[in-house]
């Protein structure tokens, strides 16, 4: 199948920098709204079948204008929502929560933040609700969720793609994969194409 991995809009907590994965988050400021209805036009290429999002506010507002577009309803997908940052919730310095992140491996996969989650309980979680797009039989599914669970998610699918050519995600853009839990995915492209 053909999955849309979209980086939500912008948010408050983006503009000062501040870490925010817990529900309900940060709603999107008025670019962020700007940002989410410009989304059917870039994607209007694509034969999306079905809009998912994160039960975090920012992703339901981000798909619904793409959703609205498309005659669809927004399918909320808990499975998706950003990494839990635990004790380190509502943070300006992003610095612990990075580099835990960054020290995620196949061979770390029971590391994680006070009171966040594990490298196995996300990818777990993560992989799951992926799962539950592909079981519906959609050829081409879009997926809002957040910056940090896509990077992680997507670069352990197919590491072949190289951490060089996985620029961090601006709000809205999105990472185009190819391929099934089965089979394996293939990142197709990464980030807006101008």
């Amino acid at each position: 199948m053909r999955l849309l991995l979209i980086r939500h809009g912008e948010t408050q907590a983006n503009v000062d920098h501040r870490l925010d994965t817990a529900y309900p988050g940060y709603r999107l400021t008025n670019n962020g709204l700007t940002q989410a209805a410009s989304l059917p036009g870039k994607l209007a290429g694509e034969p999306i079948e079905a809009v998912y999002a994160s039960n975090l506010a920012r992703a339901q507002q981000t798909a619904a204008p793409l959703a609205e577009s498309l005659g669809l309803e927004v399918q909320v997908l808990e499975g998706v929502r950003e990494i839990s940052a635990g004790v380190e919730e509502l943070n300006c310095d992003w610095r612990t929560y990075v580099a835990e992140l960054q020290a995620w491996s196949p061979s770390n996969m029971d590391s994680g933040l006070e009171g966040g989650e594990t490298a196995r309980q996300f990818m777990e979680r993560f992989t799951s609700a992926i799962s539950q797009v592909e079981s519906a039989g959609h050829g081409c599914a879009a997926v809002v969720s957040h910056g940090a669970a896509l990077r992680v998610w997507t670069l352990a699918q197919d590491p072949g793609f190289g951490l060089e050519n996985a620029a961090p995600l601006n709000n809205t853009q999105w990472i185009v994969l190819n391929g099934s839990s089965h089979d394996g995915w293939r990142i197709e492209s990464w980030g807006e194409r101008p």
